[in-house]
């Protein structure tokens, strides 16, 4: 069996995918296996996967479903993952050439300490590391503490123990929405587990225009019972007052967005949203303006 699993979730994302997959037929060490979820792509996707599956270059597992939004893919991933860790990268981002090595050799360092699994960095083409790196004091925290504590900026990638994954519930599936952010796993991870923190390069990212990383907004409209499942565990989870009051505004524009007034109801903390209303729906108000504008 192999050590990780690197795992793409990916919707008709056929024209960027061969990047990925060169990255991976060159990686250094070759003990990984890739594994697509194909979330209901109606381009050439499935022809794309099968002509590699059969190239043999690379160990590959494909496994399609219908649509249902990336959560919903990761759902699928880790209920078919069985190797000792998994890393997510996205169709549209792809692994230097030692990534998979640098992995295991952290690994073998800190494979009998009680953690989550590794913080890598993500750099642009250029080489340019997204955000900061990590203080070379710091080895070990939790992820919200890199953001919250630390004050580190920029999107990370995390190298996850399957074992630690599975611990934890999926993410929900809400009809005709397709977006569940995908922190809410994590963050119930932080609260049993510290992370080790790496200046290793894992992945190398290419935001693409119509990635959800670009349309944030529009995704608050589209998935007002995703996000709001989101605010509640982040509110639930919060040290701060101050981040509690910004995730209670948040929920309650998901809420209104829902045409929901009960903003109380499974709430953990319901004075602070009873403070944040007024600025909740003027934060409402303003997603409407830059939506439609």
């Amino acid at each position: 069996m192999k050590a990780i699993t690197v795992f793409t979730t990916t919707y008709n994302r056929a024209f960027c995918l061969p990047q990925l997959y060169q990255s991976l037929v060159h990686q250094t060490s070759q003990n990984f296996l890739w594994l697509v979820v194909d979330d209901g792509s109606t381009d050439d996707t499935n022809q794309l996967i099968q002509h590699w599956i059969t190239e043999n270059k690379i160990a590959i597992k494909y496994i399609f479903q219908e649509n249902q939004g990336m959560h919903s893919g990761h759902n699928t991933a880790y209920q078919n993952i069985d190797t000792l860790l998994n890393v997510c990268i996205d169709s549209d981002d792809y692994m230097p050439s030692n990534a998979v090595e640098l992995i295991l050799k952290n690994w073998e360092l800190y494979k009998n300490e009680n953690i989550a699994g590794f913080i890598g960095l993500d750099s642009y083409k250029n080489g340019e590391i997204i955000g900061s790196k990590f203080p070379e004091l710091l080895k070990r925290t939790k992820l919200s503490d890199v953001y919250l504590k630390h004050k580190i900026i920029g999107d990370k990638k995390l190298v996850i123990k399957t074992s630690v994954v599975k611990e934890f519930p999926q993410y929900p599936i809400f009809k005709e929405e397709r977006l569940v952010p995908l922190g809410t796993l994590y963050l119930m991870i932080d609260q049993k587990y510290d992370w080790i923190c790496t200046n290793d390069v894992y992945c190398i990212v290419e935001y693409l225009e119509e990635g959800s990383s670009r349309n944030i907004l529009r995704q608050y409209k589209k998935s007002p019972k995703g996000f709001g499942y989101s605010r509640l565990i982040e509110m639930k989870y919060s040290k701060s007052i101050f981040y509690s009051f910004s995730r209670a505004v948040h929920y309650i524009s998901s809420c209104l967005f829902q045409r929901k007034l009960d903003f109380f109801t499974n709430n953990p903390k319901k004075l602070i949203t009873l403070f944040a209303i007024p600025f909740g729906i003027l934060f409402h108000l303003f997603l409407l303006f830059k939506i439609r504008k």
